[in-house]
């Protein structure tokens, strides 16, 4: 509590210069490139940890099948990309994904759309969101869409649709700015929102709940920006080796993760799995060989290593072929799921596409 009360007179600080900072581009007195083809920006307030990637590979997902499919008419075309900043990458400037990449080059989350989509999509990164978006559509000018990752506050880029998502278990209107708090501008920034999701809720939650956090969320809203409630839900551990594992609550499993807040992950393979033991590293943390070495030296016999995909996309190539062969290695995929009003939060997507 002393430390948050000297923290706070930085907080206002910085949260003044974002202020004044958001002023000059609502005043146009900075440069913003809005496109021709649809863009859609998904991002937070918060700093990580809300499921962005997961709600692009929603977005994805939906996009490229059913009624929002956007190669029906030329699937033999890129109708569709996705823009990230590529955190943690040891590159610059803009980049397509390719096969040949590695977390390394491209970031661990744009590596992980591209695995799970492959050549369906155009998959990109620039930190320069503007500079990047301007090249991808110079080299394809056929693109339909384009979905900005992480991109709520750079606002050089006017998207058509700005998606602001906020977890419901460290929701924005309970937070502060740095370094006070966790959020990298002020809660008033919602109002630039066009649509609001708050993410990893209890799949279970009452209506009266959610609307106990949308009186809540509404002081910073512009009066009409829907609200939408999601939940994540995890498929089946799928294998990135060989051997085969009985997943039951009485085989032991080893958890590793990398991520901006790990608890929900925990807590959901504790009450499904015998969790035997959860290695926390930080968000995108960069794994080493030294660090497989002390997770199968510390690893009980027979356990099963569990990490999640954006883990696994860096995890992976550290692994020798004989250990893929004959360790049960896993990764547990995760999606979103919209807990009612899916059909209206997609029409927003196809109202931004399809404007006429």
């Amino acid at each position: 509590m002393v430390v948050t009360f000297f923290l706070r007179p930085f907080s206002a600080l910085y949260g003044q210069i974002l202020v004044f900072r958001n002023w000059l581009f609502d005043r146009q007195l900075k440069t913003v490139y809005r496109p021709e083809q649809r863009t859609i920006s998904v991002g937070n307030l918060t700093v990580g940890g809300t499921g962005k990637t997961p709600m692009i590979e929603f977005l994805v997902g939906k996009l490229l099948s059913g009624s929002l499919n956007l190669s029906a008419n030329h699937p033999e075309t890129h109708s569709l990309a996705t823009l990230s900043r590529g955190y943690g990458r040891q590159t610059k400037g803009f980049r397509f994904v390719t096969p040949a990449d590695t977390a390394q080059t491209v970031g661990d989350e744009p590596l992980q759309i591209y695995r799970k989509f492959r050549s369906r999509i155009l998959v990109a990164v620039a930190e320069r969101r503007a500079v990047g978006l301007k090249q991808l559509l110079g080299q394809f000018s056929q693109i339909r869409a384009v979905l900005l990752d992480d991109a709520f506050q750079h606002r050089a880029v006017q998207p058509h649709l700005n998606i602001l998502l906020t977890d419901y278990n460290r929701p924005f209107f309970r937070d502060h700015p740095f370094p006070e708090g966790r959020l990298r501008e002020g809660r008033n920034g919602a109002k630039r929102a066009d649509v609001i999701v708050v993410t990893k809720c209890p799949a279970d939650l009452t209506l009266t709940q959610q609307q106990l956090c949308i009186d809540a969320i509404k002081p910073y809203k512009d009066t009409g920006t829907p609200i939408f409630f999601a939940c994540i839900e995890y498929a089946s551990p799928q294998p990135f080796g060989a051997s085969t594992y009985n997943f039951t609550k009485q085989q032991p499993v080893v958890l590793v993760s990398g991520l901006a807040n790990a608890d929900p992950l925990e807590a959901y393979v504790a009450q499904t799995f015998s969790l035997n033991r959860h290695y926390r590293f930080n968000d995108h943390f960069a794994y080493s060989r030294a660090t497989v070495d002390e997770l199968l030296r510390e690893r009980p016999a027979g356990a099963a290593l569990l990490t999640t995909e954006k883990d696994w996309v860096k995890l992976e190539p550290l692994f020798t072929p004989d250990e893929r062969a004959t360790l049960p290695l896993y990764y547990l995929p995760m999606t979103i799921r919209f807990l009612n009003d899916e059909r209206a939060f997609l029409d927003q997507i196809w109202a931004t596409i399809h404007p006429n």
